[in-house]
Formats: structure tokens, sequence, C-alpha cells
């Protein structure tokens, strides 16, 4: 079944733009020009994404984006014309899940419906995510864009870690308790092999996300 996606963009000719490039790419695309309207059909319809220009008519994106999530948890992206991080911070306090600066190719919006319908699917499967990774636990099986990856146990427990604690750094003691266990002895020097083995296993663009952290441990950062 086709995905539905709510656009809500005042300026027709971008709105139609955007309405054709997602409708070529098999969604099912409705179009609210203001955003009284566009949250008239947030709150009343069922849809998979809420594409939310922060700019509109009657009733602006924020408030928009403010007043849809207090009642559901649709992913949203934020289009904008305005960069500065205080517009970027107003749109995540407000509840927005990513947010897309015009003028913007297609090609990069369509990469961040497919991240946050991944990520809301993983939500829905128990997965732990991370942009394009996801890692069943309960399964032992890590993917990426869906694609199974092939990890040893010792691999699969490192990247669980990581993407577990995305963002924080995870020491070299943190990490050969949670992966080796508290009584192993294990020396510190082998957790860089298998960070060197999972980056590899990684594709280009994702195994970078692995950062070093010089004299603490690792971090999957974002």
């Amino acid at each position: 079944m086709a995905k539905k996606i709510l656009v809500v963009e005042d300026e027709k000719n971008i709105a139609r733009f955007i309405e054709l490039e997602l409708t070529h790419e098999q969604f099912d695309v409705t179009i609210a020009y203001d955003g009284r309207a566009g949250l008239d059909l947030a709150m009343t319809e069922s849809f998979d994404v809420l594409l939310l220009d922060v700019m509109l008519p009657d009733l602006n994106g924020i408030e928009v984006c403010r007043r849809v999530r207090k009642t559901s948890d649709i992913p949203i992206l934020l289009l904008t014309a305005r960069d500065t991080v205080t517009d970027r911070v107003a749109g995540l306090d407000a509840g927005a899940d990513d947010y897309i600066v015009k003028p913007f190719a297609i090609e990069e919006l369509l990469a961040r419906i497919r991240a946050v319908l991944r990520r809301t699917s993983a939500e829905e499967k128990n997965l732990t995510s991370f942009k394009e990774i996801a890692v069943d636990e309960a399964a032992f099986q890590a993917y990426v864009e869906e694609e199974p990856l092939q990890l040893t146990k010792t691999e699969f427990d490192l990247l669980l870690l990581l993407v577990k604690n995305q963002n924080l750094v995870c020491t070299r003691e943190q990490i050969l308790t949670a992966v080796w266990g508290y009584d192993s002895e294990v020396e510190t020097n082998v957790i860089d092999v298998y960070i060197r083995h999972l980056r590899a296993k990684l594709p280009d663009h994702l195994s970078h996300y692995i950062e070093t952290v010089r004299g603490v441990g690792y971090v999957m950062r974002s």
C-alpha cells in the first residue's frame, strides 16, 4: 500500500512540483495551502508523513507542528527558507523530526522521507536504529537499508552497544564490560581490531559515523 504524505505548502508551484515528484515515487499525496487547512487534515485523516512549510498563512508551520505533536507521533519534516540555529531549534522543540532548507534537491527530500519512514518502521518493529542502520536485538540481526549485515556475535554486540548509545561516548571499560563481560581478560586493543572489522562491514557513507575519541573510547555520532 502506498505511503500517504500530507504536504502543507502555500506556494502552489512548489506544492505542485513536490506532488508530481512524490507521486512519481508511488506516494499518495494530499496538498493543503495554508496552516489551518493543513492542521485540520492532519488531525482528521491518517498520514504516514507530514511535509510542513514554516511560513504559512493563517497558522505558521511551527504552530501546526506543535498542535499535531500533542496528539500524533506522525513523522514531521519542516520545509524552511531559514537556516539559523534559532529557527532549527524552534522547529525541533515544536516536535519536528527533521528539516530541509529551501531551495532543496528533490533527491534530498526523498532521502529524508525514506529515512523517517525507516525510523518509524524500526520503532514499530521494536528495532534500535541509527540513520540507515537498524538492529533487531531479539533476532540477532542488523540491517543497512533493510539489507542484512553479516556480523559475528562480537561485531553485532559492539554495533548494538554503539547504536543504543548513539551520540554518547562509550569508554573502553564500558565496551569491554558490555561486549566481552566484566571478568574478561581481553586487552583493550582488541576493541580497536573489532571496530576496524565493523567499519569495514558498513558502507563507506556510514562507517565514518563511528568516531574514535582518543584516550577514551568510541561513539556513534550523527
